[in-house]
């Protein structure tokens, strides 16, 4: 990789043994994708993914420590995945008391994150980019994010740009203020090597659909043709509750970054199909493909066809 020259100097220790070490890892981790530099970060607010105070997570509480103890903070303020509710959710005395041993260092990570820079005390969610948790990229941003669900909105919907990158690695970006270019940061990156056509008869459900197209182009981009038809051209609230659902899916069920929807999302309507790469492969969906994904859903209740009971506690 190409560093400028602070960065370099950061990587030889002008701005200590901590965030030398923070730099020398982006950098392993951008060598790992052949990044040819680091770009800055442009978001306003950053995300972690890590929110669980598991008690098996000792080293992450001892990098904090050693992060905090040198006086660093994070370059941007930040909201983090949902952490276990223990006031909200009902429980029995042993479910209890099982919940305090396993989250035993919830209440110490929490303290962590408040002086690394969380934003709030309740900006604790997965859709970080709801505009009541106050975390909304603009098309364009540059992210160092990790959650898979917020990744794939932010880069479909939203327009911005972020790799499917893992816990800590985000915070170090954060941290830094950069990130290594590669993957969907970049301009090819973003190309889509599928183009997945919907025909089916009437709106297809969106986590059945984004479930199939996500096991069928696992971490490549689809170029998605004929779901405009029942969204419409406007990214109004109905077309981004269906396209957050419909991501997560293919974020959780492969491991899909980013897709474009023609005629919808920001790079299709102003590039159309010059984002499909010259051998793009083609799936076609229909009726008869969603209920074949459909009905290869494993069914793990004992007695699929008995009642729904509510659990006692």
């Amino acid at each position: 990789m190409k560093l400028t020259e602070r960065e370099e100097a950061i990587l030889n220790g002008s701005e200590g043994e901590v965030r030398a070490k923070i730099m020398k890892t982006l950098v392993m981790y951008g060598d790992a994708f052949n990044a040819d530099r680091m770009v800055p970060i442009t978001s306003e607010y950053g995300h972690l993914v890590t929110s669980f105070g598991l008690g098996i997570m000792k080293s992450v509480y001892e990098l904090m420590d050693k992060v905090l103890a040198d006086g660093i903070t994070s370059g941007q303020k930040f909201s983090v995945d949902p952490r276990p509710d223990f006031k909200n959710i009902p429980a029995n005395p042993l479910q209890k008391l099982f919940f305090k041993v396993m989250y035993n260092k919830q209440g110490y990570y929490d303290d962590q994150l408040k002086r690394l820079g969380l934003i709030k005390d309740n900006a604790y969610t997965c859709t970080c980019y709801m505009p009541e948790v106050g975390n909304v990229p603009k098309c364009g941003d540059v992210l160092s994010w990790a959650e898979s669900s917020a990744v794939v909105y932010a880069n479909s919907v939203l327009g911005a740009r972020c790799n499917r990158n893992s816990g800590i690695i985000e915070l170090f970006g954060s941290i830094m203020g950069c990130v290594p270019h590669f993957g969907l940061v970049t301009d090819e990156g973003r190309m889509a090597d599928w183009v997945v056509e919907i025909k089916t008869t009437k709106m297809p459900e969106a986590q059945v659909l984004g479930s199939a197209i996500g096991m069928k182009v696992m971490e490549d981009v689809p170029y998605v043709i004929g779901l405009d038809k029942y969204l419409g051209k406007q990214l109004n609230d109905e077309a981004r509750d269906y396209l957050k659902d419909f991501g997560a899916a293919t974020a959780s069920n492969g491991a899909v970054g980013l897709y474009h929807i023609e005629n919808l999302t920001p790079e299709a309507k102003e590039q159309g199909r010059k984002l499909i790469k010259p051998k793009a492969k083609v799936y076609v969906i229909d009726d008869e493909e969603l209920e074949r994904v459909y009905k290869n859903y494993p069914v793990i209740w004992k007695n699929k066809e008995g009642a729904v009971k509510k659990p006692s506690f």
